[in-house]
């Protein structure tokens, strides 16, 4: 094959030959033009979300799960009790981590292909009032869900909760606004939304709650108040940084910033969104989730009821012609996913859909129809 794979997947993601050149250079950890591109990007992040007054910025090594558990593990006391919203896969592994760090979670189940509730939230909390903290997943790219994050935030906020918002799908692309919706932490990563390369989280720490941080993780590495408070101190990182991965989003940020930001890349990938689910519909195949709930950042797909469709053959076919998909991730049915981000537009969406196609004809399906 000529070209590289595309990946329609939620991350890593397919990127720039701008930003795959960015890592070709090496930096040393304490030198101060590497210190200066974390300054840079830590700047340019705040600003995504207007947060440039409300809150900090604290990068971390290490995929955006690392992230989540710091997280947690900073911001919530040792005594304290996590109330975790759970529609999907993400929501589950944020209670497994952080029950296995020690703090009371509380799980609230929703089903799967619906929005987590804003009401059920406030009566739970109205309930129990020793729940501490809330933990929401945005974007839950399990199914691809979109949650309420401005109606969850209100009820945390009226509630006298912190709201911890895992945004890895979503920081980038759908609009958060610091300013407008209250939360003490917010999770991202540099290989999602923002087209940079996987190896680097970051969290975004209201400065009210900062000082009260402090000794609460139990974890060296993972303790982003001492993070934040080495980084101001000295511009370095505590440990050693994945300097090609910082590079690389730097540059990432830039291409951000010249494509018109949030709201370019929203369209972006709407316009994605909208090719993918038109083209796969003419093929015959059925989104999961309705309309209404579906965030445009990966699309799950009901699997064809046709008895010789067998996923592993169907993925094998499309990567041949030059595509990735990914698994389902649902318990209850048999389904695929295709994202619909990275440095990809229209053009290879038509292409990707004719990917599946292919596969299909390969396979000997007629049609992508489910069995439902």
């Amino acid at each position: 094959m000529d070209r590289e794979r595309i990946l329609l997947t939620p991350g890593p993601l397919t990127t720039t030959l701008q930003t795959k050149l960015a890592m070709l250079r090496d930096w040393g950890s304490w030198d101060a033009d590497f210190n200066a591109v974390t300054a840079r990007v830590r700047s340019s992040l705040l600003k995504v979300i207007h947060g440039e007054q409300s809150h900090v910025v604290v990068p971390l090594q290490g995929s955006g799960t690392f992230s989540v558990e710091a997280a947690v593990a900073t911001v919530v006391p040792r005594e304290g009790h996590v109330l975790v919203m759970d529609n999907g896969a993400y929501c589950k592994r944020a209670a497994k981590l952080t029950s296995l760090m020690g703090r009371k979670c509380t799980v609230l189940d929703f089903d799967e292909a619906a929005q987590v509730s804003p009401q059920v939230l406030d009566q739970k909390l109205a309930q129990d009032p020793s729940i501490t903290h809330v933990v929401m997943i945005h974007c839950e790219t399990g199914a691809g869900v979109l949650n309420p994050l401005r109606d969850v935030a209100m009820v945390c906020e009226k509630r006298g909760k912190g709201l911890i918002v895992d945004a890895m799908s979503s920081f980038g692309a759908l609009p958060i606004d610091a300013r407008e919706v209250r939360f003490d932490a917010l999770v991202a990563a540099s290989g999602k939304c923002l087209e940079g390369v996987p190896g680097m989280g970051f969290v975004f720490l209201r400065k009210a709650i900062l000082d009260q941080c402090a000794g609460n993780s139990q974890s060296l590495a993972m303790d982003l108040y001492d993070q934040y408070q080495y980084m101001e101190k000295t511009t370095q990182w505590r440990f050693t940084p994945p300097t090609h991965v910082v590079v690389a989003l730097a540059e990432a940020i830039a291409q951000f910033e010249a494509e018109g930001g949030q709201p370019a890349r929203l369209a972006r990938y709407t316009d994605n969104y909208r090719t993918l689910v038109d083209g796969m519909a003419r093929l015959g195949f059925m989104p999961f989730l309705d309309p209404s709930i579906q965030a445009p950042i990966i699309v799950t797909f009901h699997a064809p009821g046709d008895s010789r469709y067998d996923f592993k053959a169907f993925y094998n076919a499309a990567k041949a012609s030059g595509f990735i998909l990914y698994p389902g991730k649902l318990t209850q049915i048999e389904t695929f996913r295709v994202g619909c981000i990275g440095a990809i537009g229209r053009v290879e969406m038509q292409q990707a859909v004719h990917a599946v196609e292919l596969a299909l004809q390969e396979l000997g399906i007629a049609s992508g129809e489910p069995a439902i």
